[in-house]
């Protein structure tokens, strides 16, 4: 198993950096369970570089679990993000990631995400900058290309491994693509032949149960599995990757319970009071709640009543309601085995996807 930078890491399955719930708690309950990897939310350099109190909220981690500690920074200019980088260094960075591969208007507008993709030069420009400027090992997340006429992807795994790339991950769909259609893993085989050994490639995409992650590494040939939206609702996914149990009624209630309430301290913790303008705890409390919805419906998926489950919880703001209802849900639920397999309409997945 090739290293990333100095690190060797423990296993080859990582929790990939997603919008909304790769924050502090669900990252520590994901490395607990399991995980070798788990880089933050894309983080923005230009935020980072003005000191923005916002955007300073989201470098919090857990040093004693979060080992390394990938950061994951989003912007279009190198200078900018070299700065940046050092800040998140001076914040407790261990690994610098780069998003190349968001396809979310508002991200590529700037020239980041998925827009580096059509100047692979300027990609690898970021890469050398961050390196020289703070001598961390810098990782990168691509998409296979811009669109069905523009899939570079070697051509970017060249610029990159030239400029340093001490990892590349690759998400084998077009930015135009999206999320749609099936993640086409024979770019990943293509990947790994081209670049050998020169660097760790990391696969992701269309990883929905432990059994997507082992056939990922044995068709392509991939270093590390990055898993996603299989995480979402699951983290003893890397558990069972690693040959432990499913979670049993009792455990996972327990962990939803825990992380609703690791998630809603963590939102509270940090908030910056504006001038003349005192913090609403009550309000600050509301928001985490509502801001949690979708991790309950993420849980609830694929056991029986998690429609209705989600329903009811779509309907309360007290934090004390919510508990009440979890308790309620997940001590009685049983897996419906059917549902797991099912792709659920009514779920928001691809908001933390981006």
């Amino acid at each position: 198993m090739l290293p990333i930078g100095p690190y060797t890491l423990r296993n080859r399955f990582i929790l990939a950096p997603m919008a909304g719930v790769s924050e502090k708690p669900f990252r520590v309950i994901a490395f607990q369970l399991g995980a070798a990897l788990c880089p933050t939310e894309l983080i923005s350099a230009q935020g980072l570089f003005r000191i923005n109190t916002r955007t300073l909220r989201y470098l919090r981690y857990e040093p004693s679990v979060e080992v390394p500690y990938s950061l994951q920074l989003f912007g279009g200019e190198p200078e900018v993000m070299a700065r940046a980088a050092v800040i998140a260094k001076d914040y407790g960075a261990q690994i610098i990631d780069i998003n190349m591969g968001c396809p979310v208007k508002k991200v590529t507008k700037s020239g980041a995400g998925s827009a580096m993709m059509c100047d692979p030069s300027r990609a690898g420009d970021v890469v050398r900058q961050i390196r020289e400027a703070t001598g961390l090992p810098v990782t990168a997340k691509i998409r296979s290309g811009w669109d069905a006429n523009a899939r570079n992807f070697l051509e970017m795994a060249d610029a990159l491994g030239a400029a340093g790339v001490a990892a590349l991950a690759c998400h084998p769909r077009t930015r135009a693509q999206g999320y749609s259609g099936k993640a086409d893993w024979d770019v990943l085989k293509a990947l790994k032949a081209h670049v050998g050994n020169r660097f760790p490639v990391i696969g992701n995409g269309d990883v929905k149960k432990p059994a997507d992650a082992v056939r990922m590494l044995e068709q392509t040939g991939v270093d590390y599995v990055m898993i996603g939206r299989g995480a979402l609702g699951n983290p003893w996914i890397f558990r069972e990757l690693l040959g432990g149990p499913a979670p049993t009624t009792e455990e996972r209630c327990a962990l939803v319970l825990r992380h609703f309430r690791e998630h809603v301290a963590f939102s509270s913790e940090g908030r910056v009071q504006k001038a003349d303008v005192p913090i609403d705890p009550e309000r600050t409390e509301l928001q985490a709640v509502r801001s949690f919805r979708n991790h309950l419906a993420w849980y609830a998926h694929g056991l029986f009543g998690a429609s209705t489950f989600r329903g009811r919880i779509n309907g309360l703001d007290g934090r004390a309601e919510v508990e009440s209802a979890v308790e309620q849900f997940f001590l009685g639920a049983r897996v419906d085995h059917a549902a797991q397999d099912e792709e659920q309409g009514d779920i928001d997945y691809r908001s933390a996807l981006g």
